[in-house]
């Protein structure tokens, strides 16, 4: 159930399907898919925004452009985007997004910002240090000592912020 529930935190609505349907390609090409993005729409164009990286965290502009052209011409047979849109393949950057729960682990310590879909004791927002992963919920302390525990299910938005996001110790 964890990961058919949770395996794309960040990929829902019209992307989930896309993330399903690219993550063999991109995994394939050397590369672990971070999160799928589909937006846009009526007059400024659809976007198919592609966060990957390499085991090691890494991604460079020429690991971009290789994974680009793999999922152009992959995405050109299979067609499953109604309509014209723009590939974009990205490296998670400075700000990465936590999209698996593996990341909440991963980053355990960190500085991130979490939106929930419902309020948890009293938040929806939360900002603090990454607290790890324990049966398929999260935790998070938001003040000192004071840590908040949620389903992963009920996550919207998850990232690191700047302040950590470089620090290789904390991974």
């Amino acid at each position: 159930m964890l990961c058919e529930s949770t395996r794309h935190l960040l990929a829902s609505g019209a992307a989930r399907p896309i993330a399903d349907l690219i993550e063999p390609v991109v995994e394939e090409a050397g590369f672990r898919l971070v999160r799928v993005v589909l937006g846009g729409g009526s007059g400024g164009g659809r976007r198919l925004q592609v966060m990957a990286e390499r085991a090691d965290g890494s991604m460079n502009l020429e690991d971009c452009s290789a994974l680009s052209r793999r999922l152009s011409e992959f995405l050109d047979e299979r067609d499953p985007i109604e309509g014209s849109y723009a590939l974009e393949v990205s490296s998670p950057g400075l700000s990465r997004p936590l999209s698996r729960l593996e990341d909440f682990d991963k980053w355990r310590g960190s500085v991130a910002r979490i939106e929930l879909r419902e309020a948890v004791d009293g938040h929806r927002r939360l900002r603090g240090r990454l607290n790890g992963v324990e049966n398929e919920s999260v935790s998070i302390e938001v003040e000192a000592s004071q840590i908040v525990s949620f389903p992963a299910s009920i996550i919207s938005r998850a990232c690191l912020l700047e302040e950590t996001a470089t620090s290789g110790e904390k991974r």
